[in-house]
């Protein structure tokens, strides 16, 4: 089963996003935070990070940046109400593997993740690792 880690500062976006994994049969950690994200990261080894742009204390794009620093096949997807394409392409050329707006769109999120997964489903025992 997949792991993926939702970086919130948001209590409701990270149950929603719960939501929507858990029902697709994703195992999903939490982070409220920068910091939280960086530490459960490495505690968890989650497939894929669903990651809040703009949070409290560490930017979601100062995130994004040290996880790929620390290890350059993190595979994270930047979530934001900002639908500026010049944030996306900042994300992008930052290393995201995909970029989603909010609100959180079921049909979006599990196209995305399953896609940056590899094309691999939740349950898949082949999934990436």
């Amino acid at each position: 089963m997949s792991t993926i880690l939702v970086v919130d500062d948001s209590g409701l976006a990270r149950r929603r996003a719960r939501n929507i994994l858990e029902g697709a049969g994703y195992n999903v950690v939490e982070a409220e935070d920068g910091m939280a994200a960086l530490e459960r990261y490495f505690v968890a080894r989650p497939d894929v990070v669903l990651l809040d742009l703009v949070m409290k204390g560490m930017y979601g794009l100062e995130v994004l940046t040290k996880l790929r620093e620390l290890d350059g096949t993190a595979r994270v997807i930047v979530v934001s109400a900002d639908v500026q394409s010049s944030s996306q392409e900042l994300v992008t050329a930052a290393g995201a593997a995909g970029f989603l707006t909010k609100p959180l769109d079921a049909d979006e999120i599990l196209a995305l993740v399953q896609s940056t997964l590899g094309g691999n489903a939740a349950g898949d025992p082949n999934a990436a690792q």
